[in-house]
C-alpha cells in the first residue's frame, strides 16, 4: 500500500462517487492529493477523512470547464507539495437525456465543455508541470457510452466521452517520448448518484456480462493501475472497466 509514495495527484470530481473513492485509494498508497469538485463542503469532508487517516490533501473547489480552476489545481500541487506527477480527470456530467434532434445548442455546449473541453484545459495546465520532473500520468475518465455502445438520449454525452480517446492519442503522440503517459479509463455502470434509482441500476446491470454494476472502489483500482507504476508501459490506450459490457455487444 505504498506504490505512490512521494507522488502528487490531482483528482477532479473528488467529492463523491468514483472521484472520492480514487482520492482515498491514492492517499492510502502514499500520494498527496489535490481534490477538486464544485461544492466545497463535501470536498472538505473528503480531505478531512484523508488527513485523519494520515494522508495529505488540499482542496481546490471550482468548475473544471474554467481555465482558472485548472491553473489553480496545478499551482496548489506545486505550492503545497512541490510537484505534480499524475492527474485523474474524472469530473463530468450527463446532461439532458433526450433524442439528439431535441437538444438545444446550449445543452450540447455544456456537455462538451464539462466532459471534453475540460480535459483539454486540464492537459494544457498539467503537462508542463509534469515535464518539470521528467513526466507523469494523465487518466481521463471516459465511458462505455459512446465508445462500445450508444444509448437512447445520450448522444451528446457519448460524443464527448468518445472524444477523450482522440485527446489521449494526441497527447501520446506529442509527449510520450518525454515521459507523459495518457490513457482513458472507461467504466461501465457504477453505483454512484449518477446511476439513478434502483430500477435504473438494475437495467444497467443487465447490460454487463457480470450482471451487476461496479462499486466506485473497483473503478478507483483501475485508475490506480493506469496512473501508477504497474501501468508504466501503458500509454495511449483505453482500459474498459465495464464488467464485460463491451465484450457482449
Amino acid at each position: 500500500m505504498n506504490s505512490l509514495h512521494g507522488k502528487v495527484a490531482i483528482i477532479t470530481g473528488a467529492s463523491s462517487g468514483i472521484g472520492r473513492a480514487t482520492a482515498h485509494l491514492f492517499a492510502q498508497h502514499g500520494a498527496a492529493v489535490i481534490l477538486n469538485a464544485r461544492g466545497s463542503e463535501a470536498l472538505d469532508k473528503v480531505a478531512s477523512e484523508i488527513r485523519q487517516s494520515g494522508g495529505r490533501a488540499a482542496v481546490v473547489p471550482g468548475d473544471v470547464a474554467q481555465t482558472e480552476t485548472q491553473a489553480k489545481m496545478v499551482q496548489a500541487a506545486l505550492d503545497h507539495f512541490g510537484r505534480l506527477d499524475m492527474a485523474i480527470n474524472n469530473a463530468g456530467m450527463v446532461g439532458q437525456i433526450a433524442p439528439l434532434a431535441e437538444l438545444d445548442t446550449q445543452t450540447w455546449s455544456d456537455v462538451m465543455s464539462v466532459n471534453l473541453t475540460s480535459a483539454f484545459l486540464a492537459s494544457r495546465e498539467q503537462i508542463p508541470a509534469m515535464l518539470k520532473t521528467g513526466g507523469g500520468a494523465l487518466v481521463f475518465v471516459s465511458s462505455f457510452v459512446g465508445t462500445s455502445v450508444g444509448l437512447p438520449g445520450m448522444a451528446a454525452y457519448g460524443a464527448a466521452k468518445a472524444g477523450l480517446m482522440g485527446l489521449v492519442k494526441g497527447i501520446t503522440a506529442d509527449y510520450g517520448a518525454k515521459g507523459i503517459r495518457a490513457n482513458a479509463l472507461l467504466p461501465g455502470g457504477t453505483d454512484t448518484s449518477m446511476a439513478g434509482n434502483q430500477a435504473q441500476k438494475d437495467w444497467a446491470a443487465s447490460l454487463h456480462a457480470l450482471k451487476r454494476i461496479a462499486q466506485p472502489e473497483e473503478i478507483a483500482a483501475a485508475a490506480l493501475f493506469l496512473a501508477g507504476p504497474m501501468g508504466s508501459f501503458v500509454a495511449g490506450s483505453a482500459l474498459y472497466a465495464d464488467g464485460g459490457n463491451a465484450a457482449v455487444k
